[in-house]
């Protein structure tokens, strides 16, 4: 068979504009990096964790890159919209991809409300009737609802008014974070702030041993933080040149992101006073964390700057969410189990309908979540588990379609980038702890539901069945090691901490294989390499 490289493909008729540069694509990923993680993610990692979170961070980072990593080659091959969704569906077919969209779409649909509710919660510090006893009042989620439904307006009349609006806040908003750490930095070490790192009457460094710096990666707000990179993977099909400029953007995003999370943990602990710290760590909290430390260390600028920034940070990052939310959503009746209205465009090459349902859920969202912690852990956990299927498809599409033309190859370092990604996913998974591991579980049992119903009305193809297998015993042995281990509140714990999570990481890579074993070059893998259903191709570009 002729390699992708040498086909003539015809240009997609899906429709969408191709007109995202490099610059604009880097700034869709540092736009979902760069919300209310950076507001929010150094206080609630610091209750799970103390001053080990700044070991948080970097170990949340590295790991974070290793899952990105597939992704990078996959999407220079093939960009497409949603990519995250269709990759799985192009090595494995529908039983796998179904799980994974489902619970994609879910986390990415719940992601614009969660940055709605930081701006309305870092409002209250001068609207204090928009938050109360740790949760929206109603004034606060009418204010959120407003906001979401401003996302959705934006993102509605074109990627190119998206890009536009989304590159110039984002701009804007990575300065921010810059400041805020050189100044408190200085306030809070020139205030003693230093002693915070090792004060041995509130649990020294690790006060919650090195269990809670994983929790604190998992469901501390870390983790979240960091997956925005995937923005520009799922707006890829509508860029110049993504085949070259995704990869460079998602690599660029993380490992300044790595360092920008560093130090802002750094400048966050320096600048807590002692009455802050009375408690314990668990028991640190604000409402509007950094605005409040500035204005209490005498820096009212900063302070007034932060309570600016805390509608541009994450209401930048709502906004890209909106955006990447309708195309994950597109993908889903693209793959073949989703109502083909979702596939629609509007005049301005913006998936129309796929557009409302996210307005629709969204809305919904802020109701069982009428807070920024309460939504940021069941979200942190699904991404883990999703994300962790990026290495097996990699393995799978190196398998069968080994004359696919990558631009931008991984070579030999493939051999072990997979595995490692799809043990480094479950392990994320797995440190979110009962119930949130079951919950997430359930949610892909869901989508799998949709896709059994489909596959008997569309006469889907019976091969993904045998080709899913895989993925039924993955999850089968991921409720029974949360139930088990030490993560969580289930309180079981047959299997002690670290030795549940070697057995986790061991048990994910053997799985890898598994399914890389079970991949097949499926109709749509095929369709792509023929020059069909492309969502991009170098001739339309």
């Amino acid at each position: 068979m002729a390699s992708l490289g040498k086909v003539a493909a015809a240009p997609p008729a899906s429709g969408l504009r191709h007109v995202m540069s490099r610059y604009d694509l880097t700034m869709a990923s540092f736009g979902g990096v760069i919300g209310s993680g950076w507001l929010f993610g150094a206080m609630y990692s610091a209750q799970y964790a103390g001053p080990a979170a700044t070991i948080s961070w970097i170990i949340g980072g590295i790991l974070v890159f290793i899952l990105a990593l597939p992704f990078t080659e996959m999407v220079s091959a093939i960009p497409e919209a949603g990519g995250i969704n269709r990759y799985p569906q192009l090595s494995h077919g529908g039983l796998v991809s179904s799980g994974v969209s489902w619970a994609n779409w879910i986390a990415y649909a719940m992601t614009a409300p969660i940055e709605a509710e930081a701006v309305t919660q870092y409002a209250a510090g001068y609207i204090p009737a928009l938050y109360s006893k740790g949760v929206l009042t109603p004034l606060g989620l009418v204010v959120a609802a407003l906001l979401v439904l401003a996302f959705f307006l934006i993102n509605y009349y074109g990627v190119k008014l998206f890009a536009r609006v989304n590159t110039t806040v984002t701009t804007i908003k990575v300065i921010i974070p810059s400041i805020t750490m050189i100044a408190l930095l200085v306030a809070g070490l020139n205030g003693g702030g230093a002693r915070n790192f090792n004060n041995a009457a509130i649990g020294g460094f690790m006060p919650y041993g090195f269990h809670g710096v994983l929790v604190a990666i998992s469901i501390g707000g870390i983790l979240f933080a960091y997956t925005g990179f995937r923005q520009s993977l799922d707006l890829a099909a509508e860029g110049k040149n993504p085949k070259h400029d995704v990869p460079r953007a998602i690599i660029t995003v993380i490992l300044s992101a790595i360092v920008i999370y560093t130090l802002l943990q750094i400048a966050f602990l320096v600048a807590l006073s002692q009455p802050d710290l009375v408690k314990g760590w668990a028991h640190v909290s604000f409402s509007s964390p950094f605005a409040q430390l500035a204005a209490a260390l005498n820096l009212g600028v900063l302070a007034a700057l932060l309570y600016g920034d805390a509608v541009l940070s994450p209401g930048g990052t709502g906004l890209v969410y909106t955006a990447t939310t309708a195309r994950v959503l597109y993908a889903i009746p693209k793959n073949g189990y989703g109502p083909k209205g979702l596939l629609k465009l509007n005049n301005a090459g913006v998936p129309k309908n796929g557009m409302f349902v996210a307005l629709v859920v969204g809305m919904l969202a802020l109701l069982p979540f009428p807070s920024w912690g309460a939504m940021v852990g069941i979200l942190s956990a699904a991404s883990g588990f999703t994300f962790s299927f990026g290495g097996v498809s990699l393995g799978g599409l190196r398998k069968v379609a080994p004359d696919l033309r990558r631009p931008f190859s991984l070579g030999n370092h493939a051999r072990w980038v997979g595995p490692a990604a799809f043990g480094i996913g479950a392990l994320l998974l797995f440190w979110s702890g009962w119930p949130l591991v079951p919950q997430v579980l359930g949610v892909v049992a869901v989508g799998i539901i949709i896709y059994l119903f489909y596959r008997r009305a569309n006469n889907l193809p019976a091969r993904d069945l045998k080709s899913g297998l895989w993925m039924i015993g993955f999850m089968v042995f991921m409720a029974l090691m949360s139930l088990l281990g030490s993560f969580g509140s289930g309180d079981v714990n047959v299997i002690p901490f670290p030795f549940d999570t070697i057995i986790v990481f061991v048990g994910a890579v053997a799985f890898y294989y598994w399914g890389v074993a079970s991949a097949y070059r499926t109709q749509s893998l095929e369709d792509y390499m023929g020059g069909r259903d492309m969502d991009f191709s170098d001739a339309s570009a």
